[in-house]
């Protein structure tokens, strides 16, 4: 049986990576839906086929599943997938979203598969800070008041932090996007042996939600210190 991650390759699937191989987990597979519904429930959507490079820089090997995304249906392809993939335990980025725990806990406890969630019930302020001190995560969708255009492509450091923690007194959105408000994606980790270095990326805004495309990417030399 094998130790998987279910692996989006936004800041909380990939803090939650490595707190799980920090802790002395050894992860065989990271395991990536390709949803073709923009507004899955449970699956990562922007940039999604870029994660091979972050499963190439930390060197875990990587399968992708393509769901259609359809509420609750795609529950059956993330069963067949841990089914498939012969996984007997899951790591997930899980943190405060009952739909997605409930779903993936009942999934891992009908197959006899051990569910490892580092991040659940973490303080975001506490796994904001350790994104920006130790990850280069950029946003890469906005749908929320007070998310605009400017925040595409920017990086979670201290100061977009703030501006954060201001949109949570302002308009009340959840600072670690649980809410779907943003998403997100790693460019370099502790854990990844190179970086992710962007090419070419385009902006599209609607006047109300935003994403960022990843439209051509390499991996290159890190420019965070390797752990």
């Amino acid at each position: 049986m094998l130790n998987a991650c279910l692996y989006s390759g936004g800041k909380d699937s990939t803090l939650a990576l490595h707190k799980a191989m920090r802790s002395g987990i050894k992860i065989d597979l990271l395991v990536t839906f390709l949803s073709r519904n923009k507004e899955s429930y449970m699956f990562h959507y922007p940039n999604a086929r870029l994660t091979s490079l972050q499963a190439e820089a930390l060197g875990i090997r990587q399968v992708f599943v393509e769901t259609e995304g359809v509420k609750e249906e795609e529950l059956k392809d993330l069963s067949a997938a841990l089914e498939d993939n012969g996984v007997g335990l899951l790591v997930t980025g899980a943190t405060y979203s009952r739909y997605q725990a409930d779903r993936i806990k009942r999934i891992t406890g009908r197959l006899g598969i051990d569910n490892v969630a580092p991040l659940w019930k973490i303080d975001p302020l506490e796994e904001l800070g350790e994104i920006a001190s130790e990850f280069n995560a950029i946003i890469t969708a906005v749908a929320a008041e007070g998310l605009d255009d400017s925040f595409l492509g920017e990086r979670i450091d201290k100061r977009m932090i703030g501006k954060l923690s201001e949109l949570n007194r302002r308009y009340g959105i959840n600072l670690l996007f649980e809410g779907g408000e943003a998403e997100s994606f790693v460019l370099d980790a502790p854990l990844f042996r190179k970086s992710v270095r962007i090419l070419k990326a385009s902006k599209e805004w609607n006047g109300v939600t935003g994403t960022y495309t990843i439209e051509k990417a390499e991996l290159a030399e890190k420019s965070l210190p390797a752990t």
